[in-house]
């Protein structure tokens, strides 16, 4: 079976060396100093390690089960989940005034890394539940929050997202689920919901769904729609669970993966619901939580990518087949391991060199998440909502990529079930659906985020690089990381003018480049987060640092830098090629 531990250097690597997160003017982060963060890493991984991982393996293998109308989680996840309640991870940045513990996201962020490498399935019960709380918190009365909040924040109650519909996925004007007033000024909730992760589950005692329904007089499209509270069991003046709600689940869905995870057909018949937010204003509280549930859907991608790495480097080194072309490595033994082939040490490095990349990336957006919530900082608001879809996108069609790469270094023992491998293959799969399919956050990206606020943010971005660039260019030892970010960059800019001076004649020019414009954004962001590493890393060399850690760090990083950044170039090339190939062939031709 597989194994997972927790890479507490690299986190804290990334949280003081690169971010250096106790020096910054971000209210909270003063707190964060290296013993701290330490003590909060190691306990969430001894969790992670000894509790949700061996886990993982029982969810994929049981799944959920529907009885009677409640669906069965696997053997093992209550007591765990009644776990991480008690541990307090469920309340480690939500607001001191419900019951949590206020720390920044960014710690949030590290901790929730650890727990869905070890168990992604089960880490979305209290993810989705985060999502709920940050919904209430934002747009909430007063009597919403101290009704539903503290419940949540314990996770005592968990939280749902209900936005899809059998007939509409992305395209949320096509929504029929209806919301009728009543005269006590609740809503009366009709319709069905589809894919609703944590739907209805046996681990928490209620469950608090936010759905996404037209109520009268809204008009057309998404300007109709308005956002509901609709309790499981509805709740009492006094705080106590009242009657059973009228919404029901139909059925759980078989899928490819994440099976520990209860994805639910929702029926709403008549559901008393409440309004979140403003009237036919529903879409801009979800989208309060867009920017914090993509962040964490792009983190599910390398979080899973890191787990199968670690397993697929175990095997790696132990695995006996060969010899190494240059000679014997191991010439007491029948073969040499598999580790000394040039092949499997591209595919380990290619997956180590993304999985910290990505690592860096959603810290670093974690931080700009914190720098906008708590310093009231619009232009990390900004560049953080640029990049989103980046780090969305990217990062979870690359997991899924080193996923598969791990499981083709164990070969035919990878594609069987008996070793638990092929189970990151599918888990990852569907973080590049959900949560905004990734073709769709490339058009979000090249379609509204680059020309938003008249272009600031993106040349807010370029400037940053460029000023990077310039700051650490007199380090020779830093030019191996800055000419091919240079590079990158040129070539970002470059399919950004092409964009702006075809797409007013020829939209489709820049449509059929977006999925190429968000994946070399996404290389390019890999790219800054390893010049910084590389800065930090020399950084650490010159004060007598671990030598070891850093000189593997400067040599990972150097793989990324020669490797993989190139590819920009070819995405360019794409990209300026337009449309025209893209839409040659008639949708009869087809």
């Amino acid at each position: 079976m597989t194994t997972y531990t927790a890479p507490l250097k690299d986190m804290q690597f990334l949280l003081h060396d690169v971010l250096g997160v106790s020096g910054r003017d971000i209210p909270g982060y003063g707190d964060l100093d290296a013993g701290f963060t330490g003590a909060v890493l190691e306990e969430a991984g001894k969790l992670a390690s000894d509790v949700l991982a061996p886990l993982n393996a029982v969810g994929d293998r049981e799944g959920c089960v529907l009885e009677n109308g409640v669906v069965r989680t696997p053997t093992g996840f209550k007591a765990a989940f009644d776990a991480v309640k008690a541990g307090g991870w469920t309340a480690l940045d939500c607001d001191p005034d419900y019951g949590g513990q206020g720390l920044p996201y960014v710690m949030a962020t590290a901790v929730g890394e650890m727990f869905v490498s070890a168990n992604m399935a089960f880490n979305m019960y209290q993810g989705l539940t985060h999502g709920a709380y940050s919904a209430i918190h934002v747009h909430g009365t007063a009597e919403q929050k101290a009704t539903y909040l503290p419940k949540i924040v314990s996770c005592d109650w968990t939280g749902t997202m209900n936005l899809t519909e059998p007939h509409c996925g992305t395209d949320l004007g096509l929504m029929r689920t209806k919301a009728e007033p009543q005269a006590d000024g609740s809503y009366k909730i009709s319709g069905t919901k589809i894919f609703i992760s944590a739907g209805e589950h046996d681990l928490a005692e209620n469950i608090i769904h936010l759905v996404l329904a037209k109520a009268p007089g809204g008009g057309e499209g998404t300007k109709g729609i308005s956002l509901f509270i609709v309790p499981k069991f509805l709740v009492n003046a006094d705080g106590s669970l009242g009657a059973r709600n009228g919404v029901s689940v139909g059925k759980v869905e078989e899928k490819m993966g994440i099976h520990g995870n209860a994805t639910c057909v929702m029926n709403y018949d008549g559901a008393v619901g409440y309004l979140l937010g403003d009237l036919h204003k529903g879409m801009r509280a979800m989208f309060t939580m867009m920017n914090e549930a993509r962040l964490g859907v792009g983190l599910q991608g390398y979080a899973v990518a890191e787990a199968a790495y670690q397993n697929a480097l175990g095997y790696a080194k132990d695995r006996l087949q060969g010899r190494d072309v240059t000679g014997a490595q191991n010439p007491k033994g029948p073969a040499d391991p598999l580790i000394v082939h040039p092949d499997i040490r591209r595919s380990l490095m290619d997956q180590k060199s993304f999985v910290e990349g990505a690592r860096a990336f959603t810290y670093w957006a974690a931080s700009m998440i914190d720098q906008s919530v708590r310093s009231g900082d619009a232009d990390a608001e900004g560049l953080v909502s640029l990049l989103i879809p980046v780090l969305k996108g990217f990062q979870t069609d690359r997991g899924f990529e080193m996923a598969v790469q791990a499981q083709q270094i164990w070969g035919g023992h990878g594609y069987i079930e008996d070793n638990g491998v092929s189970q990151f293959v599918r888990d990852a799969r569907i973080a590049q659906i959900y949560e905004g399919a990734n073709g769709v956050q490339a058009l979000d990206l090249v379609g509204r985020k680059l020309a938003t606020d008249g272009g600031k943010h993106v040349m807010a971005f370029f400037a940053l690089i460029k000023g990077f660039i310039k700051e650490n260019e007199g380090d020779a030892r830093m030019a191996v990381y800055l000419d091919p970010l240079k590079a990158a960059s040129k070539d970002v800019q470059a399919a950004a003018m092409f964009f702006m001076n075809n797409a007013m004649k020829n939209p489709n020019a820049a449509l059929a480049g977006s999925y190429d414009f968000m994946t070399m954004m996404g290389h390019t962001c890999l790219g800054l987060m390893w010049a910084k590493m590389a800065k930090a890393a020399f950084a650490g060399l010159d004060a007598g640092g671990d030598a070891d850690f850093l000189n593997t760090k400067l040599a990972t990083g150097r793989y990324y830098m020669q490797r993989q950044l190139p590819a920009t170039a070819l995405h360019l090339a794409r990209i300026e090629s337009g449309a025209d190939p893209v839409m040659a062939l008639a949708a009869e031709a087809f």
